[in-house]
């Protein structure tokens, strides 16, 4: 199988939701076969949701896997929380989010939450190429 695969461990956790889809936009721009945009946009949504949940619940930093198979992309967010991602009801009046994970199960062909052995976990989402 054709794949290619990147890992990014940011150095400022913190303000790195926006490098994460920066470098996530590098790393489609680059795969041959090109990427349909809409499914590029998809994947940058995710890994910015993703990311900004390691940020807020998973203890403050993250590292990010991106795996691109022949006609997926694979995301996978490694994070120090003990606490997976859940489905609630989103708060359209306090600002308290819910909406990001119920979205990215929306999104994705399918998602998956492990715990890594070491603490933590790592929450993945398969997306169409």
């Amino acid at each position: 199988m054709n794949t290619k695969s990147i890992t990014l461990a940011p150095a400022h956790a913190t303000a790195s939701v926006a490098g994460a889809r920066e470098n996530t936009r590098h790393f489609l721009h680059d795969l041959l076969p090109v990427i349909a945009a809409e499914a590029a946009d998809t994947v940058v949504l995710v890994v910015s949701e993703l990311v900004t949940n390691a940020l807020r619940h998973g203890g403050g930093s993250y590292t990010l896997d991106l795996t691109a198979h022949p006609d997926s992309v694979e995301v996978a967010v490694h994070d120090d929380g003990p606490r997976g991602p859940r489905m609630r009801t989103p708060d359209l009046n306090g600002g308290a989010g819910g909406f990001g994970w119920p979205m990215v199960n929306h999104l994705a062909l399918a998602t998956a939450v492990t715990r890594r052995p070491t603490g933590g976990k790592t929450v993945s989402a398969l997306l169409a190429r």
